[in-house]
């Protein structure tokens, strides 16, 4: 099972998507955490490459093929070998963030979004997508708040992130393994309503044996 945790930055889907991973492994699952842009080692030297203030002429196109190719890096590399072990996925950001950022976000054509997005995945969709909605406003104080230095892609504009927001609420209406949770609450209520959005969905994974567990 491929579970994917997105949201705009500063949402908090990082921390659920680990805390997720936490509980299923207490629940007795074969659990594998991954991100994106990285998880492997070109994806991780794509990452530095995307994330890099210092890249100010990088292309909206440019910037949509590098995510893919460490997206089809680690398809091929991680998540499909994963998957065919029976064990559970738990991805921060996916394919829908492409969509989202250079789709609506940088305004590239739909149509070729998506071809890139099934050519790097190979076709492989989450069995469920959980979106943490929070207005703009709120994310943009909570970076003020973490007052770290923003990276190239955090460094966007308050228009962009709103295009991106909007993006992501069109896709859950789309998309019926959408679920869109309000990302303004507390870390523990988060991670109990994402939880009860996922219990009822794994229930026919494999759990491991005591054995295994050792």
């Amino acid at each position: 099972m491929l579970i994917t945790f997105e949201g705009l930055d500063f949402s908090g889907k990082s921390t659920q998507a680990q805390r997720l991973a936490n509980r299923l492994t207490r629940e007795g699952f074969r659990v594998l955490v991954v991100r994106e842009p990285g998880g492997t080692a070109i994806g991780e030297r794509i990452r530095s490459v995307l994330l890099d203030k210092s890249f100010t002429g990088m292309t909206d196109t440019a910037e949509l093929f590098l995510f893919s190719a460490s997206r089809a890096q680690l398809v091929n590399d991680v998540i499909r070998p994963a998957l065919n072990r029976g064990t559970v996925v738990v991805c921060d950001r996916f394919y829908d963030s492409t969509t989202a950022y250079q789709g609506w976000g940088r305004g590239l054509p739909p149509d070729a979004v998506q071809t890139v997005n099934n050519l790097a995945t190979g076709g492989l969709q989450p069995s469920l997508t959980i979106f943490l909605d929070v207005p703009v406003d709120v994310l943009e104080a909570r970076a003020r708040a973490a007052g770290s230095g923003k990276d190239r892609m955090e460094s966007n504009g308050h228009a962009f992130y709103d295009r991106v927001r909007r993006g992501y609420l069109a896709l859950a209406q789309a998309e019926n393994r959408f679920v869109v949770v309000r990302g303004d609450q507390s870390e523990s209520e988060l991670e109990v309503e994402i939880w009860n959005l996922v219990e009822p969905r794994i229930a026919g994974n494999v759990r491991l044996s005591r054995s295994e567990e050792r």
